[in-house]
């Protein structure tokens, strides 16, 4: 490998073919150009890394090739060439981060207005649209309402909520998922093939987890066990570069768990303090490894037949019952976010496993235990739930349990309660907040949309985002449709019964300050006013 050769950069792909991951979007892509059915504008949303602009560029050789509008671009004609080497004059590059004002956007759609020098289109693609001002914003909206028919119009962000609705609702949006692990280590040692470079798999283990979903982090990672390991990637190397450290101590802490031995649990966590571990890392991992033993436990063909730790995944779900290990994952992912609250790391690390230890069956291990009784479960989830707001406990229902059957009606489930419990943040959960439950049956669950809301039905992310909380919950693919509910019938969705509850409150503080004898007295020996808006419930 040459010495100035990037990985990231020397196999970014140049065709649809060469993609790793992203089926769905090359599929419908390639779709539109065999039939000529193009749109004037194109949204690409994901993370980084995952081949936004990647994707933009293949698209654009697929638009300008001299073989035609063809979705296996040449990759030897003048344009094809050219694109590669970003030289195409009629592919226009902006990086709207350090480009946000409405100055830059007129400039370029001025130029939009004339014909491709020597294209058959001009592509404008526009990485980091949602930093883009309000007015520019407004500037580009005109030219996406009309047009030239010479123009294409290719987005990407990693932020598609930042992005107004009127401009989304003028783009095709794809959404680009976060890539597999086993891809990324897969297209790794590929790679590392090809280059004729030596590696462990285990190394390429820890890289591909690493990059989170990222291949050009993957990439560029790669590049750097390379030079850090003197040509030779292996695991002991790569695990010193990333600053990862033996895993062992969470399976160490789910064995003390099981044998309910507190002070093993005590000493674990002074180790971990000694050895200057995050505490609220270890909570994320321990949370990580809890996922993975449910999935043993439910789908044990979903660990790989050759991972390192496979072994001992089989064996904690065998010993562990999935009522316990859905328990645990959801203290142990309330006690991440409740640490910041704690005296300090430690003590928040600590009471989470002890509460772990609190609400364990009694009796003999784990695996043995029969299933608690119904209101227990219930109590046992509500206190797990820690950090949801009290409103949103309802105590009057049981919280709904992992091991439900396989049809069930919302009248004996409680959408809010649910909602508290899953690991789920922003605009997922905002939307999860104006839905109510439908239906869930057959692993498909739908959610009915307040209609004042009905723009969120566009964010896909956010459904998406939801669904795979969903199936994180109960450790099992879950199918969710969400539907707009009639504009006719009221929704007691879970942000309107909030909002009602606190009017509710406001309503009842207000009444009780009119009624203090000291507030009356001062309005009738002053003539002192109340400022209603300074009344707040306690």
């Amino acid at each position: 490998m040459s010495a100035t050769s990037v990985l990231a950069r020397k196999w970014r792909p140049k065709t649809f073919a060469q993609l790793a991951g992203q089926e769905h979007v090359v599929r419908a892509l390639a779709n539109a150009l065999a039939q000529n059915r193009l749109h004037h504008a194109y949204l690409f949303t994901g993370t980084r890394g995952v081949g936004k602009t990647t994707i933009a560029r293949i698209f654009a050789k697929s638009l300008n090739c001299a073989t035609g509008v063809t979705a296996t671009p040449c990759g030897t004609c003048g344009a094809c060439t050219e694109i590669d080497g970003g030289r195409f004059i009629d592919l226009i590059e902006l990086d709207a981060a350090s480009n946000t004002q409405v100055d830059n956007m007129r400039e370029l759609l001025e130029s939009a207005l004339y014909a491709p020098t020597s294209g058959r289109f001009k592509v404008y693609i526009i990485d980091e649209v949602h930093m883009l001002s309000k007015s520019a914003f407004n500037a580009m909206l005109k030219t996406l309402e009309e047009p030239p028919a010479h123009v294409k119009f290719i987005l990407a962000t990693t932020d598609p909520q930042k992005i107004p609705v009127t401009v989304l609702s003028r783009c095709l949006q794809f959404n680009l998922k976060q890539l597999p692990p086993a891809l990324i280590l897969a297209h790794l040692q590929y790679v590392l093939g090809q280059e004729n470079v030596p590696f462990e798999t285990g190394a390429l283990t820890l890289l591909a987890r690493a990059a989170q979903g990222s291949m050009r982090d993957a990439l560029s990672l790669l590049d750097q066990a390379i030079a850090y390991s003197d040509s030779r990637v292996d695991e002991a190397t790569v695990r010193n570069m990333l600053g990862a450290i033996d895993r062992g101590y969470l399976y160490d802490l789910l064995q003390a768990l099981l044998a309910r031995d507190g002070a093993e649990l005590l000493r674990i966590a002074d180790d971990m303090a000694l050895r200057s571990l995050a505490f609220e890392a270890a909570l994320q991992d321990l949370a990580a490894l809890l996922h993975r033993v449910a999935l043993a436990q439910t789908v044990p063909q979903a660990i790989a037949e050759d991972g390192p730790e496979r072994d001992r995944l089989l064996e904690l779900a065998r010993q562990f019952s999935a009522e316990d290990v859905q328990l645990f994952y959801q203290i142990a992912v309330y006690g991440r976010d409740e640490i910041d609250l704690a005296p300090d790391e430690y003590a928040g690390f600590t009471m989470t496993l002890l509460r772990m230890l609190a609400f364990l069956p009694s009796g003999a291990q784990a695996a043995t235990a029969r299933p608690a009784p119904a209101a227990t479960t219930a109590a046992t989830a509500k206190t797990a739930a820690v950090a949801a707001p009290a409103e949103q406990q309802k105590p009057a229902q049981p919280a709904l349990r992992p091991d439900m059957p396989a049809t069930v009606s919302p009248a004996t489930l409680d959408w809010s309660v649910l909602l508290a419990q899953l690991n789920v943040q922003s605009s997922a959960r905002e939307l999860a907040r104006h839905c109510t439950l439908e239906s869930f049956a057959d692993g498909r669950l739908t959610l009915n949309l307040a209609p004042q809301h009905k723009h969120m039905l566009n964010n896909k992310m956010a459904q998406e985002k939801l669904q795979a909380a969903l199936a994180e919950y109960f450790a099992r693919p879950v199918r969710l449709a969400v539907s707009l509910a009639p504009a006719s019938t009221g929704v007691a969705t879970p942000a309107a019964v909030e909002q009602q509850e606190k009017q509710a409150r406001q309503q009842q503080a207000a009444a009780a300050i009119m009624q203090d004898p000291f507030v009356r007295e001062a309005q009738a020996q002053l003539g002192a006013q109340v400022i209603e808006d300074s009344v707040k419930p306690v």
